[in-house]
């Protein structure tokens, strides 16, 4: 029986409506705006994921599945985004930032770990600018750029000019795009449908920060807390760079078949890998 756990896990994750590998709650923030998270597991070692561009909370399913059998882990729904409410204002990197900020507030007086992918990444960081260290134990940043050198490179094949798609194309497009492996097709158009709740000038807001690039990196080296960056090899510079410099980071860059969402396309190996940098880091 033990055994056959994981896949079981796995298998529930997969067929469980949005949220059902944990509690839904719902907290006001102080511009009045209502937004929802998962909640699971218990105790004091505290885990809140913020995820990625117009994406669901519930796009960490088998993560809070997995991780609440040992830590308290909360997945955030940020403003416009999953089951929070479309938010009249406040899409940009500061208003986030204390978004996260008020979450964190409300789970307690602990220290959490704050684990941001893609987007989140970009969140986590303008939390760290705006609200400190002070309540965090560490900090994880998934496939984002952080603001070292070198920049991104270029797509290798540029976009070209073109008859514009649907929106709903794009972003199934989009979606499909995230993963180096192949998943469900049921659970692919739900993902896409949560997407698309997201409204188009929102989106387009939350993909033009105003901020230079640097002022992400220097939200990161403002922090001595251990700080894992995983990404792909598109990142591979920007991770050489923040390990020869930040004195309190370690970086993976990973050479295995993964997309950008590394946490779907493997969740077992990046499980272990966030335990690991856990047990040895934050709470050996």
């Amino acid at each position: 029986m033990k055994r056959w756990l994981p896949l079981l896990l796995l298998l529930l994750c997969w067929s469980a409506p949005a949220g059902a590998v944990g509690q839904a709650r719902h907290f006001t923030t102080s511009d009045g705006v209502r937004l929802h998270y998962i909640e699971a597991g218990g105790g004091a070692r505290t885990l809140v994921f913020v995820p990625g561009w117009t994406m669901p909370a519930w796009i960490f399913d088998r993560q809070i599945a997995d991780l609440s059998r040992q830590f308290h882990v909360v997945a955030l729904d940020p403003r416009s985004q999953g089951e929070s409410a479309i938010a009249p204002s406040g899409h940009d990197h500061v208003r986030r930032g204390q978004d996260i900020a008020e979450l964190i507030a409300r789970l307690g007086p602990q220290k959490v770990v704050l684990v941001g992918w893609s987007l989140g990444v970009l969140d986590s960081l303008a939390y760290l600018r705006g609200a400190g260290d002070a309540h965090l134990a560490g900090l994880v940043l998934i496939d984002n750029s952080v603001g070292e050198d070198p920049p991104p490179p270029p797509p290798v094949r540029p976009m070209r000019p073109g008859p514009k798609l649907p929106r709903e194309v794009m972003m199934r497009n989009f979606v499909r795009g995230m993963f180096a492996t192949r998943q469900p097709d049921a659970w692919l158009d739900r993902l896409t449908r949560a997407a698309l709740r997201t409204p188009q000038k929102v989106a387009a807001e939350l993909l033009a920060y105003p901020v230079p690039r640097t002022w992400w990196k220097e939200a990161l080296y403002s922090t001595t807390r251990p700080t894992l960056y995983l990404v792909r090899p598109k990142f591979a510079g920007q991770a050489a760079n923040v390990r020869a410099h930040h004195p309190s980071a370690e970086v993976v860059v990973l050479t295995n078949a993964v997309g950008h969402a590394l946490f779907v396309d493997d969740p077992a190996g990046f499980d272990a890998r966030l335990r690991d940098f856990l047990r040895r880091r934050v709470w050996p």
